[in-house]
């Protein structure tokens, strides 16, 4: 099998080092380029599986790259890493079709595994559509496909800067749980249907709204969920979810309301809001 190709754009050689030896495989060709100009000539001159950037580079900084990218390859996913992170600019990587973004210093075993999350993920040019790229407020439609749920999660970790890092990890898990709920259940995972998000940041919360093209659903008839359990019987609905031949799981919704401030659904139930003030 051919080698996964993969250019590693950074003006720090420490970088290079830590991600060559976390892809020290033999199936990864790796060529490494240290500011955007060099990176963008290596670009012109073939096309890689992936590029990692930096965002802050001599010649032209990583968004930039990624910009001109988009342009003439834009087949090639990039993933943007930066020890600046702001939500400009996750925005901006989002608005420029970035497969992934993640600050610095990083686990190298959690980039190992977005890489290859990447490498394997196929079909991937329009499954986020931006529809609305202003850092206080945030519209994406996305298509319902459990990659693409794991794309943005990443995403809505790094949006999360107000926030300490456990704090961060309970919004994105929130977050994860009720997308996977709207693909799973609201659009049957169904990738020709679309989902929409919206992320809103105030002086005082940050507000996330996913909406999905489902038929919705009532509390009075979710048995099969965590939160309908009577109180005495707190795995009653692992029994319901057998007998209807439904993967364990279930505590999505009652995991939400123990995540976030304020958890809000429609008449309907297929479109619910999440709310996580600011201390």
């Amino acid at each position: 099998m051919s080698a996964h190709t993969l250019l590693v754009v950074d003006d720090e050689v420490a970088t290079h080092e830590v991600l060559a030896a976390a892809l020290s495989r033999k199936d990864w060709q790796i060529n490494d380029a240290y500011d955007g100009l060099e990176g963008l000539a290596c670009v012109e001159a073939r096309s890689y599986d992936l590029v990692l950037t930096d965002i802050h580079m001599p010649g032209i900084d990583g968004l930039e790259l990624l910009r001109r990218i988009r342009e003439i390859r834009p087949e090639v996913k990039v993933m943007v890493m930066t020890a600046d992170s702001t939500p400009d600019n996750v925005v901006r990587a989002i608005r420029e079709q970035a497969f992934s973004y993640f600050s610095k210093p990083f686990s190298p075993e959690a980039v190992a595994d977005l890489i290859a999350q990447a490498v394997n993920t196929h079909h991937w040019e329009d499954d986020i559509e931006v529809l609305s790229a202003a850092p206080q407020w945030v519209s994406l439609r996305l298509r319902c496909k459990m990659e693409t749920a794991d794309r943005l999660m990443q995403f809505v970790r790094e949006m999360g800067t107000n926030f300490p890092p456990a704090e961060r990890d309970n919004i994105a898990a929130a977050f994860r749980e009720l997308l996977m709920n709207a693909i799973e259940h609201g659009c049957g995972s169904d990738p020709s249907k679309r989902i929409q998000v919206t992320y809103v940041h105030t002086t005082r919360a940050i507000v996330y709204l996913i909406q999905d093209p489902g038929a919705g659903f009532s509390f009075d008839a979710i048995e099969h969920a965590a939160i309908a359990n009577p109180p005495d019987d707190p795995a009653h609905h692992l029994e319901i979810r057998a007998e209807m031949g439904v993967r364990p799981g279930g505590f999505g919704i009652l995991l939400t309301r123990n995540l976030v401030d304020e958890l809000v659904y429609n008449e309907k139930g297929n479109e619910v809001l999440f709310i996580k003030y600011l201390k």
